[in-house]
């Protein structure tokens, strides 16, 4: 099976959509697809974060990441938050994360980026083991704090 990574437009808005709202799921949010739609259009108009979605031969959207910019006053310098990792579970443990994670350091190559920071939950060992082997290391420099507002 070839799999192709493109940079997400509007016309990929209801394929990864799709991926989108199965993400949401796997995170235990409920099903909703017309709110990944509209959230993903949103994202791809307004220009507030990039999105890489991977097919394969059929056209088939198998997997998805998303990354938001952010800026460093200390560096100077832009960074990317991959925000959303996402493959599809029949297509798990073929390569599709590991391109994904590929085009998005080339992304932060290309815009001069500082690095690429991520967030995954403490039992999520399988994408563990992948940001390992891809050579990400685990922060122990900051506490991550968050303000709930909902």
């Amino acid at each position: 099976m070839n799999v192709l990574v493109k940079r997400a437009t509007l016309d990929d808005v209801a394929g990864v959509a799709e991926l989108f709202n199965s993400y949401r799921i796997f995170y235990k949010q409920a099903e909703n697809v017309d709110l990944a739609i509209h959230f993903i259009s949103e994202r791809i108009t307004n220009n507030e974060s990039v999105i890489f979605f991977a097919h394969d031969d059929n056209d088939n959207y198998i997997g998805f990441a998303q990354l938001y910019p952010i800026f460093s006053s200390v560096s100077a310098q832009r960074s990317w938050v991959l925000n959303d990792l996402y493959v599809c579970e029949n297509h798990r443990k073929l390569g599709v994360a590991q391109r994904l994670m590929k085009v998005a350091k080339e992304l932060a190559l290309e815009t001069n980026a500082n690095g690429i920071s991520l967030e995954t939950a403490e039992d999520n060992y399988h994408a563990q083991a992948l940001y390992n082997s891809l050579g990400y290391k685990k922060s122990g420099d900051y506490h991550n704090y968050f303000l709930s507002l909902s």
